[in-house]
C-alpha cells in the first residue's frame, strides 16, 4: 500500500495558509514562510496558461495578501499519482470563493519534491479550470 498521508497533509495546510494569506491582511514574515513550502526551482502553469516561477508567485501573493474579503478554499478529491523516493504527484480539485460572490472551480496536479531534512515543498503545479 502507498502512503500519500504527507503529501495530501501538505496540500491541505498549504491551502489553509493561503487561504488565510489572501482574506487577513498580515506582515511580510507570515508571507516569507508561506514561500518557504516552495521549491527555489518551483514552476507553475496557471488555469489561464501563463508560467510563473518562484518569484512570479511571490509576486501574486504579495499583491494579493488581506485583499480578498471571505476568501475560502475548499480541496476536495486528493488522489495519488505516482510515489517514490524524492516526492511524489498528486492531483485534487480546488474550489474558490470570496464576499465578492466570485467562484472558481479548478483541478490541479503537483508535484512534490522531499528535501534531505524531510520537508515536502512544492516543485510543479499545474491548474486547469474545471466546468461541468
Amino acid at each position: 500500500m502507498t502512503d500519500y498521508t504527507a503529501y495530501f497533509d501538505e496540500v491541505i495546510q498549504a491551502h489553509e495558509a493561503i487561504e488565510r494569506w489572501f482574506a487577513v491582511e498580515q506582515d511580510e514574515a507570515v508571507l516569507e514562510r508561506l514561500l518557504t513550502r516552495f521549491s527555489p526551482r518551483f514552476s507553475m502553469v496557471t488555469p489561464l496558461g501563463r508560467l510563473l516561477d518562484l518569484e512570479a508567485l511571490g509576486g501574486l501573493f504579495q499583491m494579493a495578501g488581506g485583499k480578498r474579503s471571505g476568501f475560502r478554499i475548499e480541496l476536495g478529491e486528493l488522489c495519488g499519482i505516482a510515489l517514490h523516493e524524492r516526492g511524489a504527484t498528486v492531483s485534487y480539485r480546488e474550489q474558490q470563493s470570496d464576499a465578492s460572490g466570485l467562484h472558481t472551480d479548478r483541478r490541479s496536479t503537483v508535484v512534490f519534491e522531499k528535501t534531505e531534512s524531510g520537508q515536502v515543498i512544492w516543485r510543479h503545479l499545474h491548474e486547469t479550470f474545471y466546468q461541468d
